[in-house]
């Protein structure tokens, strides 16, 4: 049996019956997306099929698996679902979507980075007026240091004058911009700066949706650690792997992952 997906205009496949049910096991493929196989006369939602179950198990046919003999789908037509659900191209998913170019992964990854920014003003807001004079006063300090020691007894200085509540209010905003990231990459393989420039995340062999651990986890998570102990140099090496043929970064190809347009 052949099974084909589609969702958001863009079909994938074929794809045998053990495949399917792997799929739907990891979540790499939702209950939403369209499904049609020989035997069917519309396209409809795995979750109609499954009857909101996380396996498939059709009534097998007992004809060959013929294309031709189907209105759908072979390489020269067009597969035509449903009044409310609109046309897909026959292409799979994987073969028809456009990469997203490295400008624009890279302006969307500068989009997120000043989203963190706010976290540094945090610290403003808990200050007096005496203590932004001293502040300023230390600040000169710093900057005319003669020497690293100098230079970390100022630093451990103006750490000291941050209150507790400041570092208490930064956590919570990192907490929930980590919550909401986190979110927004699982539900649509966007991050914020992804969802401006209309790019996305998905599975680089199926094109399919890509689970948290792997979107999340591994492509952010563990290269925010990295670019902590190893900037630049993680980054430079990073998108360096993004230049070639398939623009997967190093942290693609780690999560089996590629970044397409919407």
């Amino acid at each position: 049996m052949h099974i084909y997906l589609a969702r958001n205009n863009q079909q994938a496949g074929p794809y045998t019956l053990e495949q399917l049910n792997q799929m739907l096991a990891s979540q790499q493929i939702l209950l939403t997306d369209l499904a049609w196989h020989q035997g069917m006369t519309e396209w409809k939602a795995l979750g109609e099929l499954t009857q909101g179950k996380l396996v498939y198990e059709p009534v097998m046919q007992t004809t060959t698996d013929i294309f031709s003999q189907q209105n759908i789908p072979s390489n020269r037509e067009t597969a035509q679902t449903s009044s409310t659900t609109g046309r897909f191209s026959n292409r799979p998913a994987a073969e028809s979507s456009e990469l997203a170019s490295i400008n624009s992964r890279v302006l969307a990854k500068i989009i997120d980075l000043f989203l963190w920014f706010p976290a540094f003003a945090i610290p403003s807001f808990f200050f007096k007026p005496e203590q932004l004079e001293q502040l300023t006063a230390l600040q000169k300090q710093m900057q005319s240091a003669t020497s690293s020691e100098q230079a970390v007894q100022f630093q451990h200085q103006l750490i000291a004058m941050i209150p507790n509540e400041a570092f208490i209010m930064i956590g919570i905003y990192l907490f929930i911009m980590l919550a909401l990231q986190a979110f927004l990459l699982a539900r649509q393989g966007q991050s914020i700066g992804k969802k401006m420039l209309r790019i996305k995340i998905v599975d680089a062999d199926t094109a399919g949706q890509v689970s948290l651990m792997r979107v999340f986890t591994i492509r952010t998570v563990l290269f925010i650690v990295l670019n902590l102990f190893l900037v630049p140099f993680i980054t430079i090496a990073d998108y360096a792997f993004g230049l070639g043929q398939k623009r997967q970064t190093l942290h693609d190809r780690l999560a089996k992952t590629k970044v397409i347009k919407q």
